[in-house]
């Protein structure tokens, strides 16, 4: 006769008796504590979102995306110059921030992870995400608007850059960690060099999550206002120049919302509006366009 083995034993029991009722009761309050405290950090995101649309959208009308800010005192007219004036800071941020990102990640964790260099730029990157906003206005219009001598959509991309560059590489840092190290053998194996092995196979399967950190970014870049307020100042006219002051949609709110006038508040509750709106669709339009392809 075959030897009988005895069954394994719940290793959660003792001597295969049911779950004491105690432990039942502690697990389930906890899981319980645990969904309720996520569903409290949702209701200062919600309350926000309801006030912004509550208040920003009775006045949302085509004149506000075609028309110039009105005067004090006057009930018409848009933040079109605004909306312009915000994406072209950003745009220039982008363009700054995301090459300087990139390679900088792709230098410290491919080329040389364990480097002096490597550890300083990682060093300097986490002390720059500490650093308030303002710092980094102040140090744009010393660099640049002392410089060229006048306020400008230009100096305002600098400082958005200087803002976004911690973010960008430090995502990107942990994008690029996050690709199995075993395909990087494989393409080593067959040949490849390491540029073709980074821009061939690592970077690409990184670029999700490349692409979340520059939508934190874009998202940070455009609801800044002190870096914008000393760099770029603001306009009530359209942009001509790239070398001009520039009015953005965040110091439009901050200025706005301080006058005594009902329709200049209302008008920068419509921009709030907009703002989170413009944000939310980039958010939603990356997620679309890249998670599904490198999947």
């Amino acid at each position: 006769m075959s030897r009988r083995t005895a069954a394994p034993q719940n290793f959660f029991t003792q001597d295969g008796t049911k779950t004491s009722v105690l432990r039942l009761f502690r697990n389930r309050f906890l899981t319980g504590l645990c969904i309720a405290l996520s569903l409290l950090t949702l209701v200062p995101l919600f309350s926000i979102i309801l006030l912004v649309v509550k208040n920003g959208f009775p006045l949302l009308s085509v004149a506000l995306f075609t028309q110039l800010p009105p005067p004090p005192g006057l009930e018409e007219g848009g933040f079109a110059n605004a909306i312009v004036g915000t994406f072209i800071m950003v745009g220039i941020a982008l363009v700054l921030a995301v090459p300087l990102g990139i390679l900088g990640a792709i230098y410290i964790n491919e080329y040389a992870p364990t480097s002096r260099l490597s550890a300083a730029v990682r060093f300097v990157a986490k002390l720059l995400t500490g650093i308030p906003s303002i710092i980094c206005g102040v140090f744009a219009f010393a660099a640049v608007v002392m410089t060229m001598g006048c306020f400008s959509a230009f100096a305002g991309g600098v400082a958005l850059s200087i803002l976004i560059l911690p973010t960008i590489l430090l995502t990107a840092e942990q994008a690029l960690l996050g690709v199995p190290y075993a395909y990087r053998e494989a393409s080593f194996g067959l040949g490849a060099t390491p540029f073709q092995t980074i821009f061939r196979i690592v970077l690409p399967d990184a670029l999700p999550a490349i692409m979340t950190g520059v939508m934190l970014s874009v998202a940070r870049a455009a609801g800044e206002t002190a870096p914008v307020l000393f760099t770029a100042l603001f306009s009530a006219n359209w942009i001509q120049s790239l070398t001009e002051p520039t009015a953005s949609l965040s110091v439009l709110i901050y200025n706005f919302a301080a006058l005594p006038f009902d329709y200049h508040v209302k008008m920068a509750w419509s921009a709030s509006l907009v703002l989170v709106a413009l944000v939310t669709l980039t958010n939603i339009l990356a997620q679309i366009f890249f998670t599904p392809k490198h999947r």
